[in-house]
């Protein structure tokens, strides 16, 4: 099955809160991730990033689309 979103995480739920209408389930990541970022050139330059660099990701997302296969 193909997904639109490009990077992705390998996770374990550790729990499920729900009601009639919706349900909360939580995850913990449980090996190695990758993540890509686009960003300006600009952007770039002004954060002075270079290979080796140790940064924090934050993550801004619409969705997170759990997947069973």
């Amino acid at each position: 099955m193909k997904y639109g979103a490009r990077n992705n995480v390998t996770a374990r739920v550790t729990s499920i809160k729900s009601d009639p209408v919706m349900s909360l389930v939580k995850f913990k990541v449980v090996g190695p991730a990758k993540m890509a970022s686009v960003l300006t050139t600009e952007s770039l330059q002004e954060l002075d990033l270079k290979v080796g660099d140790t940064v924090q990701l934050v993550i801004k997302a619409i969705n997170v689309l759990p997947v069973r296969e």
